[in-house]
């Protein structure tokens, strides 16, 4: 599916991780140049980065525009380069007592400065956007909504983004790019390939033996992934996601709301991704959606992973579920609740 180029980037047991670092740091197998293991698969082994500034969904405007111009992916970036230049020299402002604190300095930030040619990652449905909901999930969507303004957002640890509760974010499926730490590491043995995530130091584990699926009543954030070989690519089956069981908020750093239960928790979702390794070291990606309860059909996106820069390393994100903001976010809430009461 790739049409792009760009200019020249289950919790698992830290013991067998380092071990695959040890064995394949030593092999040097993480040189781009080798087109396959010693064992004969495709070779996707390296650290990369999937960052860019292009977003999910088409812009409205842009329905029937698929690709960008040269110039156009010229001038995207360096308005976003300004862009971060201005943030950079801002002066500094007082925070509104009340108001949305935000992201205090951009710097912290880095979600890429170019763009891929396309005008979405989203190119399935052919208008770059994500299907219609469903009338079920219309109709939970408004009871979600009917209750938050009832009872407020801050109910509980629940009503909290798994991002902010340091859960999810980032890892997949689908890999998605992020507002920072878009960084990750590939490596494999004929039995498995191990993904790791510099966003909330997740390791995906996805085995390659023809085994079964987990019994359905057992979920995990980032599902129950199964691979296997179609020629050159990798291709990842994803089912068992864990939905949340309290909102859509608390999907939490991902945009397709995919974890969100909504007052639903059968297992109907399935994610789709294929990882293809081209001739000058970019891992071509791509990732299918369906799921019958929440849009009237599939969706399909892609990006790339290109390799991270030698002098660019992944950081341990320290986050942690015992998040010290959470105490305080639900005791505010109870005191506003206090007072309405007075």
């Amino acid at each position: 599916m790739h049409n792009w180029r760009l200019p020249m980037t289950y919790q698992f047991n830290s013991y067998l991780v380092a071990c695959f670092l040890a064995i394949f740091t030593a092999s040097g197998l993480f040189a781009q140049e080798h087109a396959r293991t010693p064992w004969g698969d495709p070779n996707l082994q390296g650290t990369y980065t999937n960052k860019t500034i292009t977003p999910l969904q088409r812009p409205v405007g842009q329905s029937d525009k698929e690709f960008l111009t040269q110039e156009e992916i010229a001038r995207l970036e360096q308005e976003r380069l300004d862009r971060n230049e201005s943030l950079l020299q801002a002066s500094a402002r007082k925070t509104v007592a009340g108001g949305n604190v935000g992201a205090y300095n951009n710097f912290w930030l880095d979600g890429g400065t170019k763009p891929t040619n396309r005008t979405s990652l989203i190119f399935d449905p052919p208008n770059g956007r994500l299907p219609s909901l469903t009338a079920d999930a219309d109709n939970r969507a408004a009871a979600y909504a009917a209750a938050l303004a009832a009872r407020g957002p801050f109910d509980s640890w629940e009503d909290l983004e798994l991002n902010d509760r340091c859960l999810v974010w980032s890892a997949g499926p689908p890999m998605l790019p992020s507002a920072y730490n878009n960084n990750f590491m590939v490596f494999q043995t004929p039995s498995y390939v191990a993904i790791y995530v510099e966003m909330i130091h997740d390791t995906r584990i996805i085995p390659l033996d023809g085994r079964g699926h987990l019994s359905p009543g057992i979920r995990q954030w980032h599902g129950d992934p199964r691979g296997h070989w179609d020629g050159n690519t990798l291709v990842v089956e994803s089912t068992n996601m864990r939905r949340t069981a309290a909102n859509a908020a608390a999907a939490g750093g991902d945009p397709i709301l995919l974890r969100a239960a909504n007052g639903r928790t059968d297992d109907t979702i399935q994610v789709t991704e294929r990882f293809t390794r081209l001739d000058d070291g970019t891992i071509d990606y791509t990732f299918t959606i369906a799921d019958p309860t929440q849009w009237t059909r599939s969706f399909s996106g892609e990006f790339p992973f290109i390799p991270l820069p030698a002098n660019e390393l992944l950081y341990e994100y320290a986050c942690h579920e015992g998040n010290y903001s959470m105490e305080g976010i639900l005791g505010g809430e109870r005191h506003q609740e206090a007072q309405a009461t007075h």
